[in-house]
């Protein structure tokens, strides 16, 4: 897969793609309908096939403060589009010269002038360009005049509604990972590459595996106990916090991963951390000894919840 960064290119990229646009975050199995449907678009056309998304995501450009939480980091969410058979995806970075860009031209330096496109697959209430001026209608208008067709996306269902990344969030901050799970069609996780921290942990008894997460803020938020799978290794049970750390003026959003009964060293290493259960919120202590003593308090409510896993495991 191709991924193509910027806004702006010189000479058309591809010829006559098949193109999507979209946020994509989490990748449920609504996303992977749609990702479906263009590939099989791209099959019937012979066409190459070309998924746009942005970063930041335009509400955590236009409105940070009432941006969701995001599901996946971005190298999440472009690891999993590389497993889907796609050509390309064109990451575009949505600021103001993106935000202030006419919908018309959008359209025609876009998806005219560098993709070529034939084909295009959006939502039925897809909007885009400055002042959010471009809808569906603007697509097929234009579209007439310049060779390409525009599809609606599929909606995916369940019997509980339309299947959503704010159902996922919602599914995830409350704490049911087997319904994010069904939403996902996979174990939801957040991954990364372990780096040095401040070994505050080791300090006072809790060495962890720390994945610094970067600025944007994810969904979830608080410590967990769940399964943390090395690349290539076996899977081990974890108590875990995501979040800032505010018990030690924490400045950055960071995954720190204590491993029960083992103190495996990760350092470089890509690790995934697979959420099971919520044991509490993110709290701020005001001494190491009471962090050390609700840690403790957690950790044992992380075996509680593995011991209950064992129990309903098959025999």
């Amino acid at each position: 897969m191709r991924l193509l960064r910027g806004l702006a290119f010189r000479r058309p990229v591809y010829s006559g793609a098949a193109v999507t646009i979209g946020n994509f975050d989490g990748f449920h199995r609504g996303h992977q309908a749609v990702v479906s449907r263009l590939l099989d678009a791209g099959a019937r056309l012979n066409a190459p096939t070309v998924l746009i998304t942005f970063e930041p995501l335009p509400l955590e450009f236009f409105a940070p403060e009432r941006a969701p939480g995001r599901l996946q980091r971005l190298r999440d969410r472009i690891d999993f589009l590389r497993t889907t058979g796609l050509d390309a995806v064109w990451l575009m970075r949505f600021g103001p010269g993106l935000a202030g860009l006419p919908a018309e031209t959008f359209v025609e330096r876009v998806l005219h002038d560098t993709l070529a496109a034939r084909h295009v697959l959006v939502g039925d209430d897809f909007r885009f360009g400055k002042g959010r001026t471009g809808d569906y209608a603007l697509l097929e208008r234009m579209g007439t005049g310049m060779g390409f067709s525009v599809e609606a996306t599929p909606t995916l269902t369940d019997d509980a509604g339309r299947i959503s990344s704010t159902r996922v969030r919602a599914a995830a901050q409350a704490g049911d990972f087997d319904a994010v799970a069904q939403l996902l069609g996979r174990r939801y996780a957040i991954c990364g590459r372990v780096s040095h921290g401040d070994k505050r942990g080791r300090v006072i008894g809790f060495p962890t595996a720390n994945v610094r997460l970067g600025p944007q803020p994810l969904a979830l938020r608080g410590v967990f106990a769940g399964w943390l799978c090395p690349r290539g290794g076996e899977r081990m049970p974890a108590v875990t916090n995501i979040g800032w750390r505010p018990t030690v003026a924490g400045r950055e959003q960071r995954l720190e991963a204590h491993v029960l009964d083992a103190s495996p060293d990760l350092y470089g290493q890509l690790v995934r951390f697979e959420p099971l259960a919520h044991l509490r919120g993110e709290q701020r202590f005001e001494s190491l000894d009471a962090l050390k003593a609700q840690i403790a308090h957690d950790v044992a409510a992380a075996r509680a919840v593995f011991a209950n896993l064992s129990l309903h495991q098959p025999v």
